[in-house]
């Protein structure tokens, strides 16, 4: 059995709507719209997590974030954390990375067998320390918005260093088929962008959001904390949001260099950790469930699949399995997910449990149905997303399907009994780190 290459490509906080084959009308991505019209674009694909790290590591073991304790960006995995590198070595292939991972700890490699490029040192936490959770944490600062404008910086030099050296991995790949996956920074902020990729964008052509009085308390404490209820001068969101397309389009660059170098058989997905709210209901970076945080882009190109847009709700979860199946492994029941080369619509879970929500969240996507669920003792949140894409109209009055959907979250976990096994892990890193 011929095995086929694989090239994985994940970003960092591209949310699905910001790209050419999504609609967008000034964002440019010519490569990865050439990417989408080879395969498979998943247009209601969602993160199980809207943080980096339990983002990333939920991917790379194919498991929901409470199936690995992966609750913060703090989290080293242990031993017995299986990748996708641990799984596809039983089907024969060699597993490279090329930068970000966002891997917490001294082992860089988690199961795959070669690293050309590392993260970038101030995202690597040795710690294992979790984040502060209570209502008077603040971020120190809103620069994920105002530090904006044109200019280089340690992202962008990461990401051009990331290629080069996939492209130089990729001239003598070896006899084995490989896995090569590539981690890029951008777009996360800061909003400083290429000033060439600046230079696609006017600020006049940004459209902004409109106000929200979003009074839910949840969102409200978020908001809060990471200081996006301080003033953003229309100057400033403006200039913040062609930057961010600015580093979507240097992004895309770096993704066409890729394509151009893999031969038109070698298996391509490209997706992101999670999405970025970008002044959506007064809230820019991610940690909660609207749309613009937790949906994200999924492009899957395989010989075998026929170009076009998919329906089905999915997740990060599924790519391992997808990994499995394009590997010719078995199906493994210990993976909640299902392959992309045969999906099926099925409820989509995410969950958060970091910084800014003192109690965990937990966001349920069934049909046009977004159920948000933090706390007994805090009432939730629903929308009809089909209807009402800009989750302004909060159905949780609704009592018969609050009811309804709530049971759909139960029975894939006890949201209660999770938030208390998130806490007491946290509890015990904290400690563990004083006393280190």
């Amino acid at each position: 059995m011929t095995r086929p290459n694989v090239l994985v490509v994940l970003s960092d906080e591209h949310t699905a709507a910001a790209a050419g084959w999504a609609g967008h009308p000034q964002v440019q991505t010519p490569h990865l719209d050439r990417l989408a019209a080879q395969g498979v674009s998943f247009d209601h694909a969602y993160t199980n997590s809207p943080m980096c790290v339990p983002s990333r590591l939920s991917l790379m073991a194919g498991q929901y974030v409470h199936q690995i304790g992966a609750w913060d960006n703090g989290v080293i995995p242990g031993p017995c954390f299986r990748t996708w590198g641990h799984h596809l070595r039983e089907a024969g292939y060699t597993s490279v990375i090329a930068g970000r991972t966002h891997f917490n700890g001294p082992d860089r490699l988690l199961g795959f067998d070669r690293r050309l490029t590392d993260d970038l040192d101030f995202w690597i936490d040795h710690s294992g320390r979790p984040p502060r959770r209570t209502t008077d944490w603040r971020r120190p600062s809103n620069s994920h918005v105002t530090e904006n404008g044109p200019g280089d910086h340690v992202h962008t030099q990461h990401d051009v260093a990331a290629t080069d050296a996939a492209l130089e991995f990729l001239r003598d790949p070896g006899p084995d088929p490989f896995l090569l996956y590539v981690g890029y920074m951008h777009p996360h902020f800061p909003l400083v962008a290429p000033p060439e990729y600046r230079a696609l964008y006017d600020p006049a052509d940004v459209e902004l959001p409109p106000a929200v009085a979003d009074e839910h308390p949840v969102i409200s404490l978020l908001r809060h904390g990471f200081r996006n209820d301080e003033p953003v001068t229309e100057e400033q969101f403006r200039e913040a949001m062609v930057c961010y397309w600015a580093l979507i389009s240097h992004l895309d660059h770096q993704v066409g260099r890729l394509l151009d170098a893999v031969p038109g058989d070698t298996v391509v997905i490209y997706t992101s950790d999670h999405g970025e709210m970008a002044g959506q209901h007064g809230i820019w970076q991610k940690q909660c469930f609207y749309e613009p945080a937790v949906r994200i882009p999924l492009l899957l190109r395989h010989p075998s699949v026929q170009p076009g847009r998919n329906d089905d709700h999915v997740s990060l979860v599924d790519v391992l399995p997808t990994l499995r199946d394009i590997a010719g492994l078995p199906v493994d029941p210990a993976l909640p997910g299902r392959t992309l080369l045969d999906p099926a619509d099925r409820p989509v879970l995410s969950e958060y449990h970091a910084q800014g929500m003192v109690d965990g969240g937990f966001m349920l996507k069934s049909g046009p149905w977004k159920y948000c669920y933090y706390g007994a003792g805090q009432r939730p949140q629903v929308f009809n997303v089909d209807s009402d894409p800009l989750e302004l109209d909060d159905l949780s009055t609704d009592e018969t399907l609050v009811a309804k959907l709530d049971a759909e979250l139960r029975s894939l976990l006890d949201p209660d009994q999770i938030d208390v096994l998130a806490k007491s892990d946290q509890a015990a890193r904290t400690a563990a780190s004083t006393r280190g």
